[in-house]
């Protein structure tokens, strides 16, 4: 190809040479018109194979290519041969016990639970062998009389007594001499009214509405069913004598959840002690006395014995209630009462 573009490019030059020989002997003439365009040449020869070029830089990596078809699943294998069972170890020697673990953290308090259903009534058990007599106690020493108590109200007007016997008549006297009859005296003015002695009286009954009060402090009875007279302080849970006497105390409780030991204070001094050990679900217990107060001496109830011992309960199914109430007075006056008030 390239050698026969050679041989075009040499038989042009020649021509245009012979051209400018004949034009520098004549005038030149009018140029002609431009010829048309001629035909293409043929192709040149392919050229020889030119050496092997450098390596260009690697490409970009191409796309992830289509995921190809699932191939069609394999035949099951053979079945494998079941070996024979080997024979038990011999028991291993018992290990050293293992060291006490850490004392867990007590737990909440659980919700009460439901009241148990009511058990069948037992059998009724056989009368029991009449025991001996026992020996005749010694006879003790009269006591000392006690103190004359103080006189007690008028009482009503009994019934009319039977008539009595006509008496003997007595000696006739001799007649004195009839003095003159006296005139008539002015009527006196009327007396003012008597007063009648005023009756004693003491009394209260208080409820718990929360459980679980604080240890070594009088209970704080907020619920109050009677306390007309304001003897007992529902602020501070104390009672405080008015009215020297013998008065009666008890107290009804419910414990729950943990052991309860309840004390009957009177002015700091603990005088009866209840004590109760839970066993579940819910339990009851009560303390009752007979004390003689002086004039502002003070009672009340209060739990002691650590916390695990402070299962003082209520609720609005489960009562825990304090009483008290003078039985008599022992003060040698009583102050008197008007009839009317004004």
């Amino acid at each position: 190809m390239q050698l026969w573009f050679l041989l075009l490019v040499a038989a042009v030059k020649t021509d245009e040479i012979q051209r400018e020989n004949s034009c520098a002997e004549r005038f030149a003439g009018v140029p002609g018109n431009p010829g048309y365009n001629g035909i293409p040449g043929r192709d040149g020869r392919d050229g020889s194979k030119g050496e092997k070029g450098d390596a260009g830089e690697p490409g970009h990596p191409g796309k992830p290519g289509i995921d190809g078809i699932s191939g069609n699943k394999g035949e099951p294998g053979a079945d494998g041969s079941v070996e024979e069972k080997g024979n038990k170890g011999e028991k291993g020697e018992r290990g050293w016990p293992g060291k006490f673990g850490p004392k867990g953290v007590p737990g909440p308090l659980g919700e009460k639970g439901q009241k148990g259903e009511l058990g069948l009534q037992g059998r009724k058990g056989l009368k029991g062998d009449i025991g001996p007599v026992g020996p005749k106690g010694i006879k003790g020493d009269t006591g000392a009389q006690g103190e004359i108590g103080i006189r007690g109200p008028i009482g009503p007007m009994g019934p009319v007594g039977p008539k009595g016997e006509i008496g003997n008549p007595g000696q006739k006297g001799s007649k004195g001499n009839q003095g003159q009859i006296g005139w008539k005296g002015d009527r006196g003015e009327k007396g003012n009214l008597g007063s009648v002695p005023i009756i004693p009286r003491s009394a209260f009954s208080v409820g718990l509405s929360t459980k679980f009060p604080p240890l070594n402090v009088p209970i704080k009875f907020d619920k109050v069913i009677y306390n007309g007279l304001n003897h007992y302080n529902p602020t501070t849970g104390v009672f405080t004598c008015r009215i020297t006497g013998v008065y009666y105390f008890t107290y009804h409780i419910t414990v729950f959840a943990k052991n309860v030991r309840v004390a009957l204070v009177k002015n700091g001094y603990r005088m009866l002690h209840t004590a109760d050990k839970y066993q579940g679900a819910e339990d009851q217990a009560s303390g009752a006395t007979i004390l003689e107060l002086q004039e502002r001496d003070q009672i009340w109830l209060e739990t002691y014995g650590g916390e695990t011992s402070n299962g003082l309960y209520a609720d609005p199914d489960d009562d825990t209630v304090f009483t008290g109430f003078l039985i008599f007075s022992t003060s040698e006056t009583l102050a008197p009462i008007p009839l009317f008030r004004t």
